[in-house]
């Protein structure tokens, strides 16, 4: 698919943003529309061992649990999920935060932060590329499939540590000229975080960990399991049999983040409401919402530095899904209807999975029962 670029990238002046949205005051329970039914509707209708579906509305917070599972030793909706590729909009929300403080212009070729001794070409591969899926690198890097299929159905990101994707990429020979083709890369995000990190000298765990999610109070989101026993349990496709935590390997700039259900709420939102957020962070917040690329028949697609972003009769929806080999993630907010969406499963994604078109119709208000409905799913809610 061609693409084309959509002025301006974050870090450069440009016309204003939709005025930032003002929070609706919270009205008494009694009054708030009932959304249990729904979100209990959609637990159930994703089918997964454990489930919770997280809305808020206008400020008003529902969460729902539950699943065909027995339910675990603590509430489901405290325990951390695996996130999968939703990681992807913290690293582009990072990305914007460093272009925002002059740190980076987006526009830095990765080549020359990984390797500054090595020639970048006439046309590089730069930040800007990674982020948006432009920079023509594959789904995943040469050698990827070798050295993981012995640990293919558990760990396979694991065998593939920072240092193998680094090496990859500087031994890649480009095959076509960045930002002409829009192709969705696990390996190309992967890149960015060691880039970020090349150019800043610090980890990108650190990275994101100071600059997103300790301003945003996300004390329940990490980036990696641990035995405290707040990690929820992936199960495989029959929805019985247990899945090792992930682990992302060299990958964690594109999975690597599990996070409790009110943690993702609060990140999304900050994104609803970015005046309420840090003063450092709030022009990033803002700069995500900003389309940057649109592709496709028409270039009817379009997107953000971190997120997919689809139009509806009120104003842009905002979203991104993921999935581990065991768990599987749904992220989104509407500013015209003040709505955030985080949604997380414990069971891998299968064929026909319902979980993300359940999500995504939610948020899109085609769900059955609420006015206008009809109950279907647009084409394309089960992007990556």
């Amino acid at each position: 698919m061609t693409t084309r670029p959509l002025p301006p990238w974050p870090g450069e002046p440009g016309p204003p943003d939709a005025e930032d949205p003002i929070r609706t005051p919270v009205v008494p329970h009694a009054e708030v529309p009932p959304d249990d039914r729904v979100l209990a509707d959609a637990v159930t209708a994703s089918d997964a061992p454990d489930v919770v579906f997280a809305l808020s509305r206008n400020g008003h917070r529902t969460v729902l649990s539950g699943g065909t599972a027995p339910p675990p030793p603590l509430p489901r909706e405290d325990l951390r999920y695996e996130i999968g590729s939703a990681t992807k909009t913290f690293t582009g929300l990072l990305l914007a935060r460093l272009i925002h403080a002059g740190a980076l212009s987006g526009g830095e070729p990765a080549t020359a932060l990984l390797d500054g001794g090595r020639p970048t070409g006439a046309t590089p591969v730069t930040l800007a590329h990674l982020i948006t899926h432009t920079s023509g690198l594959p789904a995943l890097p040469a050698g990827f499939f070798l050295r993981g299929l012995p640990a293919w159905h558990t760990n396979p990101y694991a065998r593939f540590p920072a240092s193998r994707v680094v090496d990859a990429y500087l031994r890649h020979r480009q095959r076509q000229r960045p930002g002409t083709r829009w192709r969705y890369s696990n390996y190309g995000v992967a890149v960015l975080g060691h880039a970020l990190a090349a150019a800043t000298g610090t980890p990108w765990e650190d990275l994101v960990t100071d600059r997103v999610l300790r301003p945003l109070g996300l004390d329940g989101t990490t980036l990696r399991a641990d035995d405290s026993g707040l990690d929820a349990v992936g199960h495989g496709r029959d929805g019985e049999t247990p899945v090792p935590p992930f682990d992302a390997g060299g990958f964690q700039a594109a999975g690597a983040v599990r996070a409790t259900p009110y943690d993702l709420l609060a990140f999304l939102e900050a994104h609803l409401y970015p005046g309420e957020a840090p003063p450092d962070l709030a022009p990033a917040l803002r700069a995500v919402r900003r389309p940057v690329l649109r592709r496709g028949l028409t270039h009817r697609h379009v997107h953000t530095v971190a997120w997919f972003r689809h139009p509806t009769d009120g104003g842009p929806l905002y979203f991104h899904s993921g999935a581990t080999l065991g768990q599987q993630a749904f992220l989104g907010f509407r500013p015209d209807t003040g709505t955030a969406l985080a949604a997380v499963c414990t069971r891998r994604f299968r064929a026909h999975d319902p979980f993300v078109a359940t999500a995504y119709a939610l948020l899109a208000e085609e769900w059955p029962g609420r006015p206008g409905a009809d109950g279907t799913c647009r084409a394309g809610a089960g992007q990556p």
